[in-house]
């Protein structure tokens, strides 16, 4: 997720500081990581360098003024075009899992034992995902789906790499000799 436009679409529905910032992102973005203060405050610091947000007022506070922030009108283009822009799908097809499983078979590791390990912890997550769907409110039922889709692929994948693993060995070894 790009932080920056995320924080620009929390602006559009009105002025806040940092830290309402802060708390609606952890809370309309559920099983997403949560977002730090100070990665909060660095970005409110570029969109304002770059013009896509402002200082619409400084509140006073027990401590150092607080500082609420506002959508500008190129901001709000901005949010406008990355809202409507499809997300283009991956260009390369190369992701952690085969890179991992290539390594260990360079290596000499066993990729079956790769394979079922990381199964395992596919299987733990979609486990800890599928009690969420069930209790979770309609975005982190959501949130838990869009994961749950894509650890399901994963694991499809890890399945037939399995069942594929002798061919992928050999041709590896053909490569090394």
């Amino acid at each position: 997720m790009s932080t920056p436009d995320a924080v620009l679409g929390l602006l559009q529905r009105g002025p806040r500081h940092g830290y309402d910032l802060k708390r609606e992102h952890d809370t309309r973005f559920p099983l997403a990581k949560p977002l730090a203060f100070s990665q909060v405050y660095a970005t409110l610091g570029r969109l304002q360098r770059d013009g896509l947000a402002e200082v619409t007022e400084q509140q006073p506070g027990d401590g150092p003024e607080r500082t609420v922030y506002g959508l500008t009108a190129k901001g709000r283009r901005r949010l406008d075009d990355w809202v409507g822009e499809p997300e283009p799908p991956a260009p390369h097809v190369a992701n952690v899992l085969f890179t991992k499983l290539v390594v260990a078979l360079l290596g000499g590791a066993d990729g079956g034992r790769y394979l079922d390990v990381q199964r395992s912890a596919h299987l733990a997550r979609m486990r800890e995902l599928t009690a969420v769907r069930r209790v979770g409110a309609p975005a982190e039922a959501l949130a838990a789906d869009y994961a749950l889709f894509h650890l399901e692929a994963d694991v499809r994948w890890l399945e037939t790499t399995l069942q594929r693993l002798p061919s992928l060995a050999a041709t590896l070894e053909e490569v090394r000799a």
